[in-house]
Order: structure tokens, then sequence, then C-alpha cells
């Protein structure tokens, strides 16, 4: 199954919308000329049930790699978790060419360039939002759609014209919009693992919730 296209959803490799994101996209391709250093595409299977937005790529991760929660830690605990929830089969080795894939799933970030410091500005996550958007709308079979961190919760609330006041977010949250579940959860960053904001745990039991409602409709 294709892994990202180049569909009039997805940015360009060389994206203008946002300024401060060009330089420093620039920036890192004379560092690292060997390195993906673009908008980081979506990572799945077209007919996904459930959609995971992150928040942005990591510098030396995704903007490294080429594929979304690949090459640091955060991903080491998104894969594991979606492959123990049939969401991902493979074994990840935080490489794209590990031959993982994703089942009934795509990852698609709030912001598709690494951010300076990994903080994007209000104004970058709002001129990317649209990609977010036309994601969504993309996906036919879209049913679940969960948000890693604040960021990408008010992002998908954007995207899906939802009043923020009335789904605020908490992790474990659970908002229905439309025909459309989100699930909040934090951030699997590597700092929130260390300081226990989020335990893997915690994480599972999100995903589980994701399963047992996804199977509730089949």
């Amino acid at each position: 199954m294709p892994t990202s296209d180049n569909h009039k959803h997805e940015p360009g490799r060389d994206c203008p919308l946002c300024p401060r994101l060009v330089a420093y996209r620039l920036e890192q391709r004379k560092l690292h000329p060997d390195w993906f250093n673009a908008p980081v595409p979506v990572f799945g299977t077209p007919d996904a049930r459930l959609l995971i937005a992150g928040l942005a790529p990591g510098v030396a991760g995704a903007n490294r790699t080429g594929r979304p929660f690949t090459g640091d830690y955060a991903g080491e605990l998104l894969y594991g978790t979606l492959i123990d929830f049939g969401f991902a089969k493979g074994t990840f080795r935080a490489d794209p060419k590990d031959g993982l894939v994703l089942a009934d799933a795509m990852i698609a970030n709030a912001v598709r360039c690494v951010p300076p410091q990994n903080k994007p500005l209000p104004a970058e996550i709002k001129a990317c939002n649209p990609f977010l958007r036309g994601r969504i709308d993309a996906l036919p079979e879209l049913k679940a759609i969960v948000a890693l961190g604040r960021i990408a919760h008010d992002g998908v609330l954007s995207a899906l014209v939802a009043k923020k006041s009335a789904h605020p977010f908490s992790h474990g949250g659970e908002h229905q919009i439309g025909s459309l579940r989100l699930f909040d959860s934090y951030h699997c960053s590597r700092y929130n693992t260390n300081t226990r904001v989020l335990t893997p745990e915690m994480f599972r039991a999100v995903f589980g919730r994701v399963r047992e409602y996804l199977d509730g409709l089949a």
C-alpha cells in the first residue's frame, strides 16, 4: 500500500508558505544535505479508518528520514503501540526502509515542516492547516482521529470547523464531531515520557479505546 502521495493536499518539497520555516529548512539542507529536509508527507493507507495527528517533524527525526515519527524516540512508543493494537505490521527500526506498514491507519502532522526548537508559531500552524483539512477530506473511510497533544487537537478542530470551547483537550478525552470520533492523548515525546506526564500504559489505554471503538463499528 502507498505510504505517501503527490495529492493536491500534500505541500510541495519547497513549500513557501512560512518564511521562518523555509529559512530553517534551507539552513538544514546546507548543514545536512543527505537529510530529507522538506515537508514530511503522510504515511499510511488511503482507506484508513484511523488518522493520527502529530505536531511537527523533529529536526533529527522525520525531518531527517522523511517519515513521520521515524528517527527519534517518539516513534518507538508510537509504532510499538500501533503494532500491538493491529494498526501497523512489521518491525520498527527507525528507518523508512524497515518495511513497516500501517494497517487501516494514516499519520499526518499538524505542521509538515520542522520548526526551530520544535515550536511552530500560531501563524505557521494556521498556514499548514489546509493540508490537514484536505487530508481528512481525502480519507473516505475515516472514522476516528487521535490527536497527539494540544496543538494537534486544536489543529484537528480547526480542520473540522469545530469550536474549541466545546471540545477541550484532555488526555483520554473523546469528542464526537459529526461522523468522526476524536481521541486525545498527550504527545509521545521523550520529554513527556521522561517526566511521566505520559506513561506507556496511558498511551496504550488511548489506542485500546480506539481499537474498541473501531471494532464496534465493524
